[in-house]
């Protein structure tokens, strides 16, 4: 692979703990610190500490902790959280030649906080010009993927994969159910979706809360498909978790650009659903063909090494995927 013969990347050492060089590394946005921590600590060949031979500029900074120490709680003003951004990218800027030879172009972000579009508006070029990877990446608000990179949300409790997922059993019996959600009333989607089908149907197991002697990942690897609506957001920690119980994942958002679908052919491995035909699910998911389910299931199984987080980092994995697409919109600038 190309990418891997000669791509390169500096990250910038400027910015002082916790909010630069560190991030979270378990709950619902560990990928952010994880991909921070390989940057800085795991695998070397990608980075460069010469910025002259770098083709790309990391800006290591976390917005999950700038929510945390400088957001008030409640306040609803995140200017605090743009102007450590617009001040962080003023001192690169000043300190460092590169940032101003691309207006930032050669530059990237990595953010799984919701927050993380509202973050990069503390510059208009990160904003507007940067490779911004984000979980939150929706058109309607600003995401272009021509530019930027869709981020899986990987939630690890406690800092691991729950181990039910690590190695899911044989469908021997088969699944019990048609498909399966569970969650909070969040978001547009969700109530639309508890609206028609909690309680409504045995096939069709969806709930608000779980009740306290059910086992959610139990659900999972016993459902045929795993529902996966958007919160507040549209990015959902489901359907990384649905791909490792080897439920076919079923996508249920409106302007969200999938992770890593420069490459991956979604539509081999789930099943994408509009928001208006919910009421339908039933009846769609029952449509498709026993010998189609079992490629899709096959097509999750083989996706599955490209959602997986190591530690360190291994070929293939969801690190070197991100690298990889941030590495595909590097092609696309023409560096003076």
């Amino acid at each position: 692979m190309e990418m891997e013969k000669i791509f390169k990347v500096y990250v910038y050492p400027d910015g002082d703990l916790p909010i630069v060089h560190d991030g979270p590394c378990k709950d619902i946005y560990s990928i952010e610190g994880r991909f921070l921590h390989e940057m800085e600590q795991g695998v070397g060949r990608f980075r460069t500490n010469d910025p002259n031979v770098a083709h790309v500029y990391f800006l290591p900074f976390s917005v999950t902790w700038m929510v945390k120490y400088l957001y008030t709680p409640a306040s609803h003003d995140m200017s605090p959280i743009k102007q450590f951004v617009s001040d962080y990218v003023r001192v690169i800027s000043t300190r460092h030649p590169f940032w101003n030879r691309t207006h930032g172009a050669n530059h990237f972000m990595l953010s799984c906080h919701d927050w993380g579009p509202f973050a990069s508006q503390g510059d208009p070029f990160l904003y507007n010009t940067s490779i911004r990877v984000l979980c939150n990446a929706n058109t309607s608000e600003g995401f272009q993927p021509r530019k930027d990179v869709s981020l899986p949300e990987i939630n690890l409790f406690g800092g691991e994969m729950s181990p039910k997922l690590l190695s899911p059993p044989p469908d021997n019996p088969p699944r019990r159910y048609l498909a399966f959600f569970a969650g909070g009333e969040h978001g547009p989607i969700r109530p639309y979706l508890l609206h028609h089908w909690k309680n409504h149907d045995n096939d069709i197991r969806v709930y608000e809360y779980l009740p306290k002697d059910q086992d959610y990942y139990s659900f999972m690897l016993n459902s045929k498909f795993c529902l996966c609506p958007s919160g507040y957001e549209v990015a959902s920690p489901r359907i990384v978790e649905a791909i490792y119980a080897e439920c076919v994942p079923v996508i249920l958002s409106k302007n969200f650009v999938l992770p890593f679908s420069d490459v991956l052919q979604w539509e081999a491995f789930s099943v994408q659903v509009d928001v208006s035909d919910i009421p339908r699910l039933k009846e769609i998911l029952s449509a498709i063909p026993e010998d189609k389910y079992w490629k899709l299931k096959e097509g999750v199984k083989a996706v599955r090494r490209h959602f997986t987080l190591n530690q360190p980092a291994k070929r293939y994995d969801v690190f070197h995927m991100i690298l990889h697409s941030i590495w595909l919109r590097r092609l696309n600038i023409q560096i003076k």
